[in-house]
């Protein structure tokens, strides 16, 4: 089971990396744009998951496109999630009490990739973990 120490160490790793707060919760940007944070659910996510909703730490983190997003909501339903707040957006949220770290850092990685300034990215290398 991941815990905010491991996305911590996990994120910060990845070159450029500052750690901040979102809506007074943790998040991690690279040159100014946040890619993964912490996002408890809100009310209106309680209405529309139920029964379903997790109860444990939750990890925001953005995707390449909606075609990704389906993908991991259909493989690990276990792990990722969505809300209809996210509908139309390539973001997944994870449930860390289900993912391991070493599997964190694909998705972390990922998210850092498509939000870091090119120069950056174009620098990172590819199958590189944090």
């Amino acid at each position: 089971m991941a815990t905010w120490d491991d996305v911590r160490r996990i994120a910060l790793a990845l070159p450029e990396t500052r750690e901040e707060l979102a809506w007074g919760s943790p998040a991690w940007k690279v040159a100014g744009r946040m890619f993964g944070w912490e996002r408890p659910l809100r009310p209106a996510d309680l209405r529309a998951l139920g029964e379903a909703a997790p109860d444990g730490p939750i990890l925001g983190a953005y995707v390449p496109d909606l075609g990704a997003k389906e993908a991991l909501l259909a493989d690990a339903p276990e792990i990722y999630f969505t809300t209809p707040h996210f509908d139309g957006h390539p973001v997944v949220l994870v449930r860390l009490e289900r993912i391991e770290p070493p599997e964190l850092e694909e998705p972390l990685t990922e998210a850092w990739l498509l939000r870091a300034p090119k120069r950056l990215a174009v620098r990172y290398p590819r199958g590189s973990t944090a």
